[in-house]
This record gives C-alpha cells, sequence and structure tokens, in this order.
C-alpha cells in the first residue's frame, strides 16, 4: 500500500489478534513511521469555548463562528480550513437550536464525510470506517443502554436533508468511536482537548512494551503560504530499532501498572486478553510491588495495610485536589509519605504516586526544595520502571528538571533537563512546542551552570536580583488527570 505516506508500512494479519500494522523498512529511534491526518476530531464539550475547533491549540482569544456561535477559532486561516467539515454541523447546530455532546458531534462529522467521499478507502487510508472494530457485540448492559441513547440523540440531531443511515449501521459508528477514539491534546501536550479517529492509527495492536509511540502535532499553520506549513496530525514514531517485517505496537496503557491490572483495564476499556511478554512473563511486577530490603523486612501484614493506607489516602488527595485544597494534599502526602518509607521499595507502585503526586503540587505552591527532593525519589524509580524512550518518563523529568532548578539547584536541575531533552526528541520530535520550549531551558540552565561553576557566590547573587525583578514563572496548577491516555475512552 503505497498511498498518502504509509508506504513504509502494511497491514497484516496478526495471529489471534486480528489485524495489525507491519514495517516494510527499517527504523531507528526517533523516526516517523508515518504521520497522518484525523479522519474526523472535535473538542471536548468542556473546552469547545477555548480551544480552537481546526488545529486544537489552546487560545487565549478565539475567533467565534458568525453563523452557530458555537465553533471557535485561531484565525481566518483555521475557520478557513474547517469550512469543509464544519458546514454542515454549523446549519444542523443552527437547526437543532444547540450543540449535541462530543460523540454526537464526531458520529456526525463521520457520518457527513462518508456522504460526500462514499464509505470506501480515504485517500492515505488503509482500510475504510466500514472495516474498523466495533466490538458492540462485547458491550455491557449499561455500555449498550448508554449506546441506544447516543443513537437517539443523533436522530434528533441528524438533519432530515442529509443521507439516511441504518440502525446498525449507526451503532457501528459509535462503536468505532467508543474503542477506536483517540485522545488530542493541547498543543503543549499536557491537556486532553479532544478526540478524533484515525483509521490507519487504530490498525497498530498494543505491547506494554512497544516499539513505537504516538504523538499528536498540532501542525503549524503560521507558515501557510511556506514549504513548512503542516496540518494537524498524529504521528507514530519509533521507540526502538525496527527490522523490516516486525509488528508495529503502541501502548494503549500507561505501563506504571502491575500486569493484572493493566490486563483488567484492557479487557474492560477494549475487550481482548493482553499476551505480551511483559503481560505473560509479568515483567517488573516485582519492581512495582517492592518493599524495603534489609535486616528488618516488614512483615506482610505491615506491606498489606500501607498499601491499604496508601489506596485510602489516594481517594482522599483526589477528593481535595477536585475541591483545589492543594495545601491539604501536600499534608495527606507527607503523611502517607511517612508511613511508607520504611515499608515500601523505592520503586513501588503506591510510593511513586504519592511521589508523583507531592512533587507537582508542592511545586506549584512553590515549596521547590521539598518538591525537588520528592521529584529526584520519583524519577530514580521511573527510570528503572519505564522504558527509557517513554513519553510520559520524559514529561516526568522535564518536571523534575524544571522543580530542581526552580529549587536553586542548577546541576541537578540542568542534568534532568538534558536527560528529559534526549527522551522527548525521540519521543516527541524535535519540531514539537514542548521540545522547543526544553531546547531553551536547555540552553538557559548550561549558561547558569557555567556561571555557577566560575563563582558560586556570585551566581546566587545575580539568580537573586533576577528573581526579585522578574515574577517567577509559577508551575501550572495541577490537574486531576494524569498526562493524556492513547486512546480516549468515554466516561
Amino acid at each position: 500500500m503505497t498511498k498518502g505516506g504509509m508506504e513504509s508500512v502494511e497491514v497484516f494479519t496478526s495471529e489471534g489478534k486480528g489485524r495489525g500494522l507491519k514495517a516494510q523498512k527499517e527504523f531507528l529511534p526517533g523516526d516517523v513511521i508515518f504521520a497522518e491526518p484525523a479522519y474526523a476530531a472535535v473538542v471536548f464539550d468542556s473546552l469547545t469555548h477555548v480551544i480552537c475547533h481546526t488545529c486544537f491549540k489552546r487560545q487565549e482569544r478565539l475567533h467565534r463562528c458568525g453563523q452557530c456561535k458555537f465553533a471557535y477559532y485561531c484565525d481566518r486561516t483555521c475557520q478557513r480550513a474547517a469550512w469543509l467539515n464544519h458546514k454542515n454541523e454549523c446549519s444542523a447546530i443552527k437547526r437543532h437550536g444547540k450543540a449535541p455532546t462530543e460523540n454526537i458531534r464526531l458520529a456526525a462529522r463521520i457520518m457527513w464525510k462518508i456522504e460526500r467521499e462514499g464509505s470506501g478507502l480515504s485517500e492515505g487510508c488503509l482500510v475504510s470506517i466500514d472495516d474498523l472494530q466495533n466490538h458492540v457485540d462485547s458491550f455491557s448492559e449499561e455500555e449498550k443502554k448508554e449506546l441506544r441513547a447516543d443513537v437517539e440523540s443523533f436522530l434528533e440531531f441528524w438533519p432530515p436533508q442529509s443521507q439516511q443511515f441504518g440502525m446498525q449501521y449507526i451503532s457501528h459508528v459509535f462503536g468505532v468511536i467508543n474503542c477506536n477514539g483517540f485522545t488530542l491534546s493541547d498543543q503543549r501536550g499536557l491537556q486532553a482537548v479532544g478526540v478524533g479517529i484515525f483509521p490507519n492509527l487504530c490498525q497498530a495492536n498494543h505491547d506494554c512494551w512497544p516499539n513505537c509511540t504516538v504523538i499528536f502535532n498540532n501542525g503549524n499553520h503560521e507558515a501557510v503560504r511556506s514549504m513548512f506549513h503542516t496540518q494537524m496530525r498524529i504521528e507514530l514514531r519509533a521507540l526502538s530499532k525496527i527490522s523490516p517485517g516486525d509488528e508495529l505496537t503502541v501502548a494503549y496503557v500507561d505501563f506504571l501498572n502491575v500486569s493484572e491490572e493493566r490486563r483488567k483495564q484492557l479487557k474492560q476499556q477494549y475487550y481482548f486478553d493482553c499476551t505480551c511478554e511483559h503481560c505473560k512473563k509479568q515483567i517488573k511486577d516485582n519492581l512495582m510491588l517492592a518493599v524495603k530490603e534489609g535486616e528488618r523486612k516488614p512483615s506482610a501484614e505491615t506491606v498489606k495495610e500501607v498499601i491499604q493506607f496508601s489506596k485510602d489516602t489516594l481517594e482522599k488527595i483526589n477528593k481535595a485536589r477536585m475541591e483545589g485544597l492543594y495545601h491539604e494534599v501536600v499534608k495527606l502526602c507527607r503523611e502517607c509519605l511517612k508511613k511508607q518509607e520504611p515499608v515500601l521499595g523505592d520503586t513501588n507502585l503506591y510510593f511513586l504516586r504519592i511521589l508523583s503526586i507531592a512533587s507537582e503540587v508542592l511545586s506549584y505552591l512553590q515549596m521547590f526544595e521539598e518538591a525537588a527532593d520528592y521529584a529526584k525519589k520519583m524519577v530514580d524509580g521511573y527510570l528503572k520502571i519505564y522504558h527509557p524512550n517513554n513519553a510520559q518518563l520524559g514529561m516526568a523529568v522535564m518536571r523534575a528538571g524544571v522543580t530542581h532548578w526552580h529549587a536553586g539547584l542548577i546541576e541537578a536541575g540542568h542534568g534532568l533537563i538534558c536527560k528529559a531533552y534526549a527522551i522527548l526528541l525521540v519521543t516527541h520530535g524535535p519540531s514539537h512546542p514542548i521540545t522547543k520550549d526544553l531546547e531553551v531551558m536547555r540552553v538557559q540552565t548550561e549558561m547558569e551552570l557555567r556561571m555557577f561553576q566560575q563563582n558560586e557566590f556570585m551566581y546566587y547573587k545575580m539568580r537573586e536580583a533576577a528573581l526579585k525583578n522578574q515574577k517567577i514563572q509559577v508551575m501550572p496548577e495541577p490537574s486531576n488527570e494524569t498526562s493524556p491516555s492513547l486512546f480516549h475512552k468515554k466516561e
């Protein structure tokens, strides 16, 4: 298949897993295997007025569509680019009186595209929408009830003059969205802002220790008249060396969970049993369940108590975070860490989760020294668990580096920022906004480090003066969600 830059991959039937993707040539870490524009995509309901509906960038001031008063765009370029996909939606919203939910909007966009182009293969697509898995037969009673409600809402929204589809086909499209919807993030890659369907990406099977990663790239429409103009797309990037004939795999769920939990999550959300090497052999489970070694090894009963205490604390933390009670979060984290430290190993899952929350919230509260201490322990644990080129690891190391810099620990800060930069060059590529930000930080901390090594006293004097004059760069408010997961699952 050589359409639309897809000549380097082929679809094949994978034993026991259905269709999969195979490499046609060799790839090295960081190589883009293919880039794919969305077949259809929409902004989440809660963010429709702060995110551009074309490129999914978060902007301060957006232009609203004068017709439906619902869609928002960066500027004329984005508005013009959206018109083909927004035209039918625009008149349907006006007729309906209000915009429906994101699921209905996405289904409608898919149907309008099928109305325009037919349901066969679109340009650059290896498979058609008709051929994507819908897993409707595996739905639980609750999911079937939601599906029926979605189909009813869709039929109320769908204009009578548009092509009419049968109930079964509409259910198929909702099933496809349910198990193949891909999470779109803002330009910083830190917040999930929408959901899209990418048929080629849907062919990549899951592995808990994958050889590829997927990054959402918002494109570059500022360079609209130049050769650098790029549209919004996802990129499938190699994480390790891939040989011709190797299957291309991605992780549908975060690795930071014991194999049994990951398998449960995959079965529940994607309706399959994971048979990857890491699950079969429970690789790294021992690290994630580690307890303190030494002469006074804690008893099984003590370990059980501390794990239960950690689970209860995480629930309390979530509640406090939702209410914005960050000092309460810090108090809960400190109490929990005090109980965990003599009992759990430094790679234990529950220890790492509390460290991650503590370092993030303390940074936000500008208590940088304590935050840096926790961030360092978190990164040390992550490095033993995650694949060396894992995007989540890269982001965590970056956060730790910035925290160390804020704490005035320039040597450790610069080291962590360099490490994060090396990971993100592979997972995100050099032109991604977050990699560019990191490159600026890397250059700045390198310069500061040289100054620090020449004259420590002068360095701190200058740093103090600089921080007095400029408002310290405050860390973003801690989010209540983990970083965007690969596939969007309707809650």
